[in-house]
């Protein structure tokens, strides 16, 4: 989170992604309170389509692709390969979580990538081992 604090300054989270953490937490999982982080700010997602293409994704994805629609300027911060697909063909600027890693690096806030993957995997995120090694090359590690 420090990462992102520090690469993106000010973070809209759609209300949509806010509830999917929200009960997350409430199940358990180890995830941060979004309310008291001051440089995230949680945002209603606008009344806007942003096409027909969104059924196959969550309300998460589905969020962070209508506001960041709404929102000039914005940077996508995607995961989910379907939404990528999407949020390329609408035009918006995007990064996943291993791109942030890779920019952290660059902005030597990070000495290795390979241990923020460690520690993402260590929390439950799903990584190929192609992906891995792709990512740990574009490291130069």
């Amino acid at each position: 989170m420090e990462i992102l604090k520090q690469l993106a300054g000010e973070v809209l989270v759609p209300t949509t992604v806010w509830e999917e953490l929200e009960a997350g937490r409430r199940a358990g999982v180890d995830l941060p309170d979004l309310t008291k982080l001051s440089w995230v700010k949680i945002h209603p997602v606008p009344k806007r389509e942003v096409g027909r293409w969104v059924a196959d994704l969550g309300p998460g994805e589905v969020g962070v692709l209508t506001l960041a629609a709404a929102q000039a300027g914005s940077r996508v911060i995607l995961d989910d390969a379907k939404a990528r697909l999407i949020a390329a063909q609408l035009n918006l600027p995007l990064t996943g979580t291993l791109g942030l890693l890779l920019d952290a690096k660059k902005a030597g806030m990070l000495d290795q990538v390979s241990r923020g993957m460690d520690e993402l995997q260590a929390r439950g995120f799903r990584l190929a081992p192609k992906t891995r090694a792709a990512v740990l090359r574009l490291a130069g590690e």
